[in-house]
């Protein structure tokens, strides 16, 4: 237990932070996981209804910093190429 005040504070602001990151990681996991489910399943028109709300999920998780910008983009840019794919 830190025993400086500004180390306290610092503690509680880094407990109070990791519980922030873990909620916007469970989302970013749950949207990931509904866009595969609809993919796998082959629900190409839910998926395309879906895709905007997934885009705009991911980007807003990795303006945060809690995942990087560029595995937004990358797993952006994949489920697009999926769903051009499977349209065909």
């Amino acid at each position: 237990m830190p025993n400086i005040k500004s180390a306290i504070r610092r503690a509680r602001k880094s407990k109070k932070q990791a519980l922030v990151n873990r909620a916007r990681k469970n989302k970013y996991k749950s949207v990931v996981k509904q866009m595969t489910t609809y993919l796998n399943s082959g629900k190409l028109k839910e998926a395309k209804s879906f895709l905007p709300k997934f885009h705009s999920q991911l980007m807003k998780i990795a303006k945060t910093g809690t995942i990087s910008k560029e595995t937004a983009s990358r797993k952006i840019s994949r489920t697009v190429k999926k769903i051009n794919k499977s349209k065909k």
